[in-house]
């Protein structure tokens, strides 16, 4: 399983990458595996402000939809607009091009409440 260094992660699998003023939001490998094939991306949330944990989408696979989660709060700045035509990129590619929003950051302390690699890594294991 990929768990880049780099990253912050959710007990929901989120995972969070900072890049200057914004921040790109995906789901993790072991996220895209558990539900299987991405046949589905829906975010709607372009433009809004969300709180911590606030459903910013949903994703749906072969034989489930799941809810997407704020990993921190900010506003929606971007929708990544390639999974409409190919969500499967979100399998391929979870960390690259399978990303799903990019974000401006209300408060950058929210990111030290998030998991690095090795502490995801080990809640996977728990």
């Amino acid at each position: 399983m990929n768990l880049p260094e780099n990253l912050k992660y959710t007990t929901e699998h989120e995972w969070i990458r900072v890049d200057g003023d914004v921040a790109i939001v995906g789901i993790t490998d072991f996220a895209q595996g558990e539900l299987g094939d991405i046949v589905f991306v829906e975010i709607e949330t372009e433009g809004e402000d969300l709180g911590k944990g606030d459903t910013f989408g949903t994703i749906e696979a072969v034989k489930t939809v799941s809810d997407l989660f704020m990993p921190v709060g900010g506003k929606v700045l971007e929708v990544n607009s390639g999974l409409e035509d190919a969500p499967e990129l979100v399998n391929k590619d979870p960390y690259g091009e399978g990303w799903l929003i990019k974000i401006s950051v209300a408060n950058i302390a929210e990111l030290d409440e998030l998991m690095d690699a090795a502490a995801y890594k080990a809640m996977l294991e728990a």
